[in-house]
């Protein structure tokens, strides 16, 4: 139905045209272990600070991670916070065009947390903000800004924080200039009336948003279907697209069923900035020429992959692509590494993320269901299982004239193609001992007709902490065994 694959591959040619209301996001973090004797507080012993474009910017940031150009329009004030978030975009100019209008009569929007990296809490947030429209000067500015980039763009997304610079004058300007240019608009609302967003193209309320908007009750799939509709009336839009926390999205369009997807099972760590992540990838993917459903389908899967980040995240093409398309499709592309220095690259962004590594190996020259039992247990005795192939050479070393039956490619492809497996490197050797200690898996795993003490890698293996497994075979099923009942087979 969606060929996802062609869609993340042309992301990269897209630009899309953002406007609202920029912040800069200072994280704190670190360990609060005593309570300050100067008032009944706790004291945040500081590890670390992250300071990060936020807001609307981080809806810019969104669009660029994707591999799309981004040209962004906002405000700062003439201070610190300003010339820091000018420095930040100067820093992302080869995807990020930013457009920043200086008002001299308000501070730039600046948020500060302080967390307990410990309970991954949030203690405290300090702002620092003037919630009041920008100034009529400021308001031209953006709006000429703005509508001077629409001829370069594919998509526009207004970002509206509340803090004054999608004024109704900016929001009706920009609306009605995007439509003239035929420019796809996607809202991220705020205000309470929402016919200042009347033209939009797609329009994104959350659940409590929509109720609030349509005043109708929104707690079932029905109930969500018949307040969008009234929604699109309200502000004559194309399509609505409700977000639904943890429950996913729906989707309700014109002259079209509505539609719902579930969210993605993943471990919640920060939600903070998933809605800039929903918007952006909605705007990349109309900018391409994606229909509705087919954006929805890639914002909820790029929701799922920073949800499950700390703090204000971003999402890559790779990301979204590992997590939009089935394991199989990714064969080819994602699970086969062309060589050891690949490898290697792999490994590390695992490490960095305190994987546990899983490491099995074998010719696989006929799959069956042996193979897939010990596969399975491996993949569920570590977090990314690496499996070593022996190449056409190794195999016919090992099992002589005629082996392998399938050549190395196909064999790789096929491995590739199951879930359990999440890398497949071929090695030339008889055994995989230099592979072992490149890898230096977590976790080893062999079929239980080798004894501990045969399992090539495993002093390896245990010198660095790790352990060996032994999977009991499936009864009847080799390889060898496949082949001598295949005539056609034995004579080759």
């Amino acid at each position: 139905m969606f060929d996802f694959a062609k869609r993340l591959s042309v992301l990269g040619d897209v630009t899309v045209l953002c406007v609202g209301d920029l912040m800069l996001d200072t994280y704190v973090y670190g360990e609060v272990e005593r309570i300050s004797p100067e008032a009944p507080a706790p004291v945040l012993a500081v590890k670390r600070e992250d300071v990060i474009v936020g807001g609307a910017g981080n809806v810019a940031r969104n669009v660029a991670g994707l591999g799309a150009r981004c040209i962004f329009v906002g405000v700062i004030g003439d201070d610190l916070a300003g010339k820091t978030l000018e420095a930040a975009f100067a820093g992302q100019a080869n995807l990020i065009q930013s457009r920043l209008v200086v008002d001299k009569t308000r501070p730039t929007t600046r948020k500060t947390r302080f967390v307990s990296e410990h309970f991954s809490t949030h203690l405290l947030r300090a702002d620092w903000e003037v919630a009041r429209p920008v100034n009529a000067d400021t308001e031209a500015a953006v709006i000429a800004y703005a509508t001077n980039a629409l001829s370069r763009v594919g998509a526009v997304v207004l970002s509206d924080y509340s803090k004054g610079v999608l004024t109704p004058e900016v929001v009706r300007a920009l609306i009605a200039a995007a439509r003239k240019a035929g420019k796809p608009v996607v809202v991220d609302p705020k205000y309470g009336d929402y016919s200042v967003y009347r033209g939009t193209t797609l329009i994104t309320p959350n659940r409590k948003e929509l109720a609030a908007a349509t005043r109708m009750p929104v707690e079932t799939e029905a109930e969500l279907a018949r307040a969008g509709a009234r929604l699109l009336d309200m502000v004559e839009c194309e399509a609505a697209l409700v977000t639904l926390s943890e429950y996913g999205m729906t989707l309700v369009a014109r002259e079209r069923p509505p539609v719902h997807v579930p969210s993605y099972p993943v471990k919640v760590l920060d939600v903070s900035g998933a809605g800039d992540t929903v918007v952006a990838t909605l705007a990349a993917f109309l900018a391409s020429g994606a229909g509705y459903e087919e954006a929805m389908r890639g914002a909820n899967a790029a929701a799922a992959v920073v949800v499950g980040k700390r703090g204000t995240a971003t999402v890559s093409v790779s990301e979204l692509r590992a997590r939009i398309l089935p394991a199989a499709a990714l064969a080819p592309e994602q699970k086969i590494v062309p060589d050891w220095a690949a490898l290697d690259q792999r490994l590390a962004a695992w490490r960095a993320d305190e994987l546990r590594i899983g490491f099995t190996n074998g010719c696989f020259d006929l799959l069956h269901p042996g193979h897939v039992k010990l596969l399975a247990e491996a993949r569920a005795a570590c977090d990314r299982l690496v499996v070593g192939l022996n190449s056409d050479v190794s195999v016919r070393r090992l099992k002589g004239d005629g082996r392998p039956v399938q050549q190395q490619a196909a064999r790789a492809e096929v491995l590739a193609a199951l879930a359990a497996v999440d890398l497949v490197v071929l090695f030339d050797e008889d055994t995989p001992l230099e592979l072992i200690r490149r890898v230096r898996p977590h976790v080893l795993v062999k079929g239980a007709d080798y004894r501990l003490d045969q399992v090539v890698g495993r002093e390896v293996v245990e010198a660095a902490g790790g352990e060996v497994v032994l999977v009991e075979l499936v009864p009847g099923y080799s390889t060898s065994a496949l082949i001598a009942r295949s005539p056609a087979l034995a004579k080759e």
